[in-house]
């Protein structure tokens, strides 16, 4: 499996799951073991809103692209997401945004 990402600045988290060639994000499964060697699903056939492009098996490895939530200023990991390639069965380390954390009054 090979999964991409484009970061979008958006509300919310990502979280992704793999078993085998299914996907659970953000709690829907979404399976692909259907998905024939060279076929390709087109985007926006797939009824997940955090699926971009199209879905693709090339040399037997799904191929997709998942939008990457970030908040203002993400880091540079989050920003420049290197894809993620033949991850393990289970919960897939998606990169995240920490939001900065606010300033307390402190009385001087």
């Amino acid at each position: 499996m090979h999964i991409a990402f484009t970061p979008q600045r958006r509300n919310g988290a990502l979280t992704v799951i793999r078993d085998g060639d299914k996907l659970r994000i953000n709690g829907d499964l979404f399976s692909f073991i259907s998905l024939p060697d060279g076929a390709t699903i087109p985007a926006g056939d797939v009824p997940c809103e955090w699926i971009t492009g199209p879905v693709e098996r090339i040399d037997g490895e799904i191929h997709l692209t998942l939008i990457l939530p970030h908040g203002p200023n993400p880091s540079q990991a989050v920003a420049f997401p290197s894809p993620i390639i033949d991850p393990p069965d289970g919960d897939i380390a998606v990169p995240f945004h920490l939001p900065a954390e606010e300033p307390s009054d402190v009385d001087a």
